[in-house]
């Protein structure tokens, strides 16, 4: 199959396009960046929000696994011309990766993939759209980004799933050689945990003595979480733990 992954160089796209590849998929690559030298894929350097080099991406594909996000800032808008080129140059499959909890959690980014989610329902094209819990990345570097503070924030009584990026980069690999399939079940990390829970363990793992201040997170947002709705418990299908992701990361 001829595939093309928006975003490719990013945290998800970068191991979707290497797993397809491994597969022995034809891959091409969509990214704001130049190819870099020795790049085993097709390549397109375009920008989903201007609409350049769009056109082009998508001529000739098969499947696209749209894995681009600018977290919420123009993501409906790079949607809608993704499909628009999509449409112009015949029906490929669309496979789109989202959030568990964009119904449930009133955050402008949730919002966002919420928004981009329906235009992919609506584009007439056949689709596929997963939805994934938070990722070890996300986690590690929530707190990663505080480490010149004399402590470290988190939220108070709200819990992650964390996933890690591979296990869900191999599932979409999977959907998108397979046929369409509509909304296909979450996927989520092995375990739920609280949040003040994984900010220790990550301070831990690198070796800082923090202390850990829970911060209360008001208004619908703050219920949404603490009422878990960006969890999928029932559908905890990865196996690396949040510890064995810092211990191979080494963050």
């Amino acid at each position: 199959m001829n595939i093309l992954v928006t975003g490719g160089t990013g945290t998800l796209g970068r191991v979707v396009a290497e797993r397809l590849l491994a597969t022995g998929q034809r891959v091409r690559v969509l990214s704001r960046r130049p190819a870099p030298t020795g790049t085993p894929y097709g390549w397109c350097t375009g920008n989903l929000r201007s609409g350049a080099g769009i056109d082009q991406a998508v001529a000739g594909v098969d499947v696209i696994v749209h894995a681009a996000t600018t977290l919420g800032r123009g993501d409906v808008e790079a949607t809608r011309k993704l499909v628009a080129a999509a449409r112009r140059a015949g029906s490929p499959r669309l496979v789109y990766i989202s959030i568990v909890g964009v119904d449930q959690v009133p955050l402008f980014y949730y919002r966002a993939k919420l928004s981009a989610e329906r235009v992919v329902e609506a584009s007439g094209l056949p689709w596929t759209i997963l939805r994934a819990t938070q990722f070890h990345d996300l986690i590690a570097a929530m707190s990663r980004v505080q480490r010149r503070l004399p402590v470290t924030f988190t939220l108070a009584k709200v819990r992650f799933q964390p996933i890690d990026v591979g296990e869900v980069a191999e599932r979409l690999a999977e959907l998108a050689v397979d046929e369409p399939r509509g909304r296909v079940s979450d996927i989520g990390g092995p375990e739920v945990r609280e949040a003040v829970d994984l900010a220790r363990t990550y301070l831990r793992a690198v070796g800082r003595r923090r202390r850990v201040v829970p911060l209360w997170l008001p208004g619908k947002t703050g219920r949404g979480y603490r009422r878990g709705g960006h969890l999928a418990p029932d559908h905890a299908v990865g196996r690396i733990t949040f510890e064995e992701f810092l211990r191979r990361s080494r963050p």
